[in-house]
């Protein structure tokens, strides 16, 4: 990720809002904990909702954000721990972003 051998964390990259957002809702973290257990794979919204026991408009919530309830600022995407890839014309895939996995594995260690 960078050249002189330090990850990101070390530079203070992450933000606070990152940790926040994933401890304030379960949901937002049992999402990305299921992304990184099928990664490199992707999955699609009502897949995910199955895999966490939720509905998939909490799902789309918490990757896209959604009113209140899901802020757009503290969604999945926005906090670069998820993106959408496109693999038809109609099928959506999430999937966990390179940071997202960091993200994660430094979580878990603690």
């Amino acid at each position: 990720m960078q050249d002189d051998g330090e990850n990101a964390f070390s530079k203070g990259y992450i933000r606070p809002l990152v940790i926040r957002s994933l401890r304030r809702s379960s949901i937002r973290k049992k999402i990305a904990e299921y992304l990184l257990d099928i990664n490199p794979s992707g999955s699609y919204t009502s897949e995910i909702a199955y895999n966490v026991k939720t509905t998939p408009t909490n799902v789309l919530g918490a990757i896209k954000g959604m009113g209140d309830r899901y802020k757009a600022d503290e969604s999945l995407i926005s906090l670069n721990l998820v993106e959408q890839v496109i693999s038809n014309k109609d099928v959506k895939l999430y999937k966990l972003t390179d940071f997202g996995k960091e993200v994660l594995d430094l979580l878990n260690k603690f």
